[in-house]
């Protein structure tokens, strides 16, 4: 099938590159043309494992191509996914204005009948702004459909090629023919394809964030609980995780949730349903839980030297929101630097993959008071604690005695949960951290 899609971020990247690894024609569109530029160079925007030789094979077999040509690729495409960002207002409601605006162009360039997804997460109602749109500017038969995206950074290639579900929004029975057509390489091992109407598709993707936020936030408030009682949040995750209805996935206490969606859109779905009347005390506390936790950590921080964090120099391991990304969105280490900071801290920071975010968000900040090293134990010198954000690999098992020899004193702040208490109580550190009582 020849497809096209518009957005060559995260979403519109990973996507196009799999619809071509399946055989299609796709054409991805982006109005940067330094981005377009450095595409068609071979150079990835974005981390993601697996992608960039997944572009690079289906570049040189010419099933996919890069341009900032609009026109010609809507004239040339049976389906065309939409795939750009939706920001989220003051409001916590999702900005379409980019939705809109390619929408629009899709109605100008309109040559044929064409499917229209709308593959960027948006709000319910929004196929019916999208088709409006489209219409106002075409006579030529169309169909809007929702096909929401559930990809997880870090294994985004993997959760595309063989998706747990595939939800697909339409009242066409002719676009929903070629969407299931379109996706039925990734379903071979037979799991579904949801045929569901437009809303019901649109709701389904901030349902499913929601829920899993949910998750995240509840286990963090019981891990809150376990400190305050002498409870271990490690025995009590195990306990629960072993009964099937509950299960072992999102129930890690840490500093809470970050990215690209869950943030986003669990705010979007709050403001939805206050569109139309509904209160939505679960989801609202699911966002404040989140707030909190983010403070967690900090605050033993503070304890740990009595309140008083001037001339002090925090290392910090990880910065991007969760491993195997370069992802900063919303990341709790953004949170804890400015924190700190502003406390008087200087920062000494590092992370595998996501320097260039961290160079990029904090701008002329860097060196003033946040240093970026691209080795970790590098970060550590002559560093008053150490404060871990992020669960990469390479953190699990590091060298505890140079560690000890970096820090001005030997305190572990983790936010992770990374290490046991009780290996680190017999290393004399000083370890913290979520929902562990320290050992004795």
């Amino acid at each position: 099938m020849k497809i096209a899609v518009v957005g060559t971020g995260y979403v519109g990247l990973v996507a196009g590159t799999c619809f071509a690894d399946s055989g299609n024609d796709v054409i991805c569109v982006d109005i940067d043309p330094e981005k377009i530029n450095k595409l068609l160079k071979g150079q990835i925007p974005i981390f993601e494992p697996g992608l960039e030789g997944l572009v690079l094979r289906n570049v040189k077999e010419e099933r996919l191509k890069f341009t900032t040509d609009i026109k010609s690729a809507v004239e040339s495409s049976e389906i065309i996914f939409i795939a750009v960002g939706t920001p989220p207002d003051e409001d916590g409601s999702a900005d379409l204005k980019h939705v809109l605006a390619v929408a629009r162009d899709i109605g100008k360039y309109m040559n044929t009948f064409k499917v229209v997804v709308n593959k960027s997460t948006v709000p319910v109602g929004t196929a019916d702004k999208v088709t409006a749109e489209i219409r106002s500017h075409t006579k030529q038969d169309f169909s809007v459909v929702s096909n929401p995206e559930f990809l997880k950074e870090g294994a985004a290639i993997d959760d595309f090629m063989r998706p747990d579900r595939v939800v697909i929004g339409t009242s066409n029975p002719k676009a929903a023919e070629m969407m299931k057509r379109l996706y039925a390489p990734f379903v071979r091992s037979g799991n579904p394809i949801h045929i569901m109407d437009e809303r019901s598709a649109e709701l389904t993707k901030y349902t499913a964030n929601s829920m899993l936020a949910t998750k995240i936030s509840f286990i963090n408030e019981i891990a809150n609980l376990c400190d305050k009682v002498g409870a271990n949040i490690e025995h009590v995750r195990q306990g629960i995780a072993s009964d099937s209805r509950i299960g072992h996935h999102f129930i890690y206490p840490g500093t809470g949730y970050g990215g690209s969606c869950f943030p986003k859109d669990v705010q979007a779905l709050i403001r939805t349903a206050r569109e139309y009347g509904v209160d939505t005390q679960i989801i609202q506390s699911v966002e404040d839980v989140n707030y909190r936790q983010k403070t967690v950590l900090f605050d033993r921080i503070m304890a740990y030297f009595n309140g008083d964090l001037a001339g002090k120099t925090i290392a910090i391991w990880g910065l991007a929101f969760k491993p195997r990304t370069d992802d900063m969105r919303e990341a709790p280490a953004i949170s804890m630097i400015n924190a700190l900071t502003k406390e008087g801290a200087k920062i000494q920071a590092h992370d595998p993959e996501a320097l260039h975010e961290a160079q990029r968000i904090f701008g002329e900040r860097i060196e003033k008071d946040i240093t970026l090293f691209e080795k970790r134990y590098d970060a550590l010198e002559n560093a008053d604690a150490l404060l871990i954000m992020t669960e990469w690999n390479a953190f699990r098992e590091p060298d505890f005695n140079l560690i000890k020899e970096s820090l001005n004193q030997p305190a572990v702040f983790d936010g992770r949960n990374l290490y046991e208490p009780a290996r680190m109580n017999e290393l004399n550190i000083d370890y913290f951290s979520i929902g562990r009582p320290k050992a004795n």
